[in-house]
């Protein structure tokens, strides 16, 4: 059955949490899940393995580095000989939000796991661990992303040619004020016209400005429902739906969970 899993549950107050994983080239898969509330960072140490997504399974090798958002169904495989090893960093959205918004790495932001290459980020994830086991403080989870970003260059291989316009107004729509106005505050941000922004996000993002935003709303309303004893029609409104059952629907297609199961399941959740 898919696990939901929480930041509170295994994290205990800490403002990140590390842990070095080892899975056997024999053992079985690890559990589907998302996240509730929480982002994580991959960085593949040794051996190989997979990545398995919705979309499919991606080959994991040493060196390779991947962010996984909540909205992401995973599991991970370790593959012959010797099967996988990994250290994964799991922290707050809103925290990782905030550090986006500052420091306008919007392509970090992007539809799906985003996944690169680079073997001389695995001493930075190694850090974050040794960090992570001494009473880690924020500033420790922002030196871990400094470090990390600065070897990956996430505008260049995340989103190569994505314009500044667009990376500016895709983060902008994260704000609650900006999800409710939905495509059209899109437009007004991006200060384009509806078929120009369209062929842009298609060529940058692969997705269109409606799904896009659809998107970030439900992103946004699982952390709610994860963190919060909000009313679920006030969630609806929050993040710019129409009517309760019309973000019932979209949520549930998505996750397959209505909104009240999601939230009875990632309140209860936890990380073994």
């Amino acid at each position: 059955m898919e696990q939901i899993l929480r930041f509170e549950a295994h994290a205990f107050g800490r403002p990140y949490h590390a842990a070095r994983v080892r899975i056997a080239a024999r053992a079985r898969d690890t559990e589907l899940h998302t996240h509730a509330d929480f982002h994580e960072f991959m960085g593949v140490v040794s051996g190989c393995g997979e990545h398995l997504l919705t979309t499919g399974a991606e080959v994991l090798r040493p060196g390779d580095v991947v962010l996984v958002r909540p909205s992401d169904r995973h599991a991970i495989r370790g593959s012959a000989p010797g099967g996988l090893e990994f250290i994964n960093v799991a922290f707050p959205n809103s925290i990782w939000q905030g550090f986006l918004d500052l420091t306008r790495t919007a392509t970090w932001s992007s539809r799906g796991p985003i996944s690169v290459h680079q073997p001389a980020a695995v001493p930075v994830f190694e850090q974050a661990l040794d960090r992570f086991q001494d009473s880690p403080s924020t500033y420790d989870l922002i030196r871990f992303w400094t470090d990390l970003l600065e070897l990956l260059r996430p505008d260049e291989a995340a989103a190569p040619g994505v314009p500044d316009w667009l990376a500016k107004a895709c983060t902008a729509m994260r704000a609650e004020a900006n999800l409710r106005g939905g495509v059209p505050r899109l437009l007004e941000l991006a200060g384009v016209s509806p078929a120009y922004l369209s062929r842009s996000m298609r060529a940058a993002y692969g997705i269109t400005p409606t799904a896009f935003v659809t998107d970030l709303r439900l992103e946004h309303a699982a952390s709610l429902l994860a963190a919060t004893n909000t009313p679920i029609a006030t969630i609806a409104t929050t993040c710019g739906f129409t009517s309760q059952s019309y973000f019932t629907r979209c949520f549930t297609t998505t996750h397959t969970l209505t909104p009240t199961a999601f939230r009875h399941r990632a309140q209860r959740a936890f990380v073994p």
